[in-house]
């Protein structure tokens, strides 16, 4: 019985020696296999700065081309992007009608838009 016992012990021992050594990294890989499985994988290095900001320049310029080819029509709400003080006109010297209260004349794309400013909705176009 005793002999049964550590021939069973023994035997757990080298089984589960020979399980963790297969669960351990894989050390006989060169470098080069590593780099490689960056080029098909994910990549989770940050890129370099110059790389981000051509991105983040790249982005804008298709949502601006996006903003341009937006086509204006009265009862639409005025995206928030145009309701900045670069927008804003004065009717006066655009040549516009007086705006009533709470409406207020924006330019964009060559044409001027009167938007209500209580809720953002385009009340009138006129392109010039």
């Amino acid at each position: 019985m005793k002999n049964f016992f550590i021939i069973f012990v023994l035997g757990s021992a080298t089984l589960l020696s020979s399980m963790v050594s297969f669960a351990g990294p894989n050390f006989d890989r060169d470098d080069d296999s590593r780099e490689n499985k960056h080029k098909h994988g994910r990549n989770f290095e940050r890129p370099d700065n110059d790389n981000r900001m051509r991105e983040r320049r790249m982005r804008e310029e298709r949502g601006v081309e996006r903003l341009k080819q937006h086509r204006w029509q009265a009862g639409y709400v005025m995206p928030q992007h145009y309701r900045g003080n670069g927008y804003k006109v004065d009717y006066k010297e655009n040549n516009l009608p007086k705006p009533e209260r709470d409406q207020q004349w924006y330019k964009i794309n060559n044409d001027y838009i009167l938007v209500n400013s209580n809720d953002n909705s385009i009340v009138r176009i006129m392109g010039f």
